[in-house]
């Protein structure tokens, strides 16, 4: 049986660099996602979407790195990062179109049980990094009203 992928795909007005940064920058990261993503970017190495003075919330490796074109990870919650049925994998695909970026995100490999979680968060995530890209602003409240189940 094949397992669900979600694929979201945004246009921003700026360049791939900048796009790439936002992605890899802990303190950039952290603007528009609420945590910070931390890593050295290489691959086999590990990475952590971790809020401030809390753990991590996800985990995985990095499986690919072309900056500052792909970049795609395995994902998981780190309670279930053991689990090779638990992780699933998201891939950055960033093209230069002009003066815009086309940003595609594809996760796949994912479990029924958090669609709902990654159906709004994609979304959220990505137009609050798309505002910050092209005002220097964040969207006030962009996750609040989004489903949050208690990861465990």
């Amino acid at each position: 049986m094949t397992k669900p992928s979600y694929v979201y795909v945004t246009y921003i007005v700026t360049t791939p660099q900048k796009v790439w940064n936002a992605i890899t920058d802990e303190t950039l990261s952290a603007r528009y996602w609420q945590r910070a993503n931390v890593s050295d970017w290489q691959v086999g190495s590990t990475w952590a979407h971790k809020f401030p003075d809390k753990p991590a919330d996800l985990v995985g490796e990095v499986l690919e790195v072309d900056p500052p074109r792909r970049l795609v990870l395995s994902w998981a919650y780190p309670s279930q990062a053991h689990d090779p049925q638990k992780v699933s994998c998201v891939a950055f695909d960033i093209e230069e179109l002009g003066e815009k970026v086309r940003l595609t995100v594809s996760h796949t490999g994912l479990d029924d049980s958090n669609l709902l979680d990654i159906s709004e968060g994609w979304p959220a995530v990505l137009s609050n990094l798309k505002t910050l890209l092209e005002t220097g602003q964040t969207i006030p409240d962009a996750f609040s009203g989004i489903h949050r189940k208690p990861k465990g």
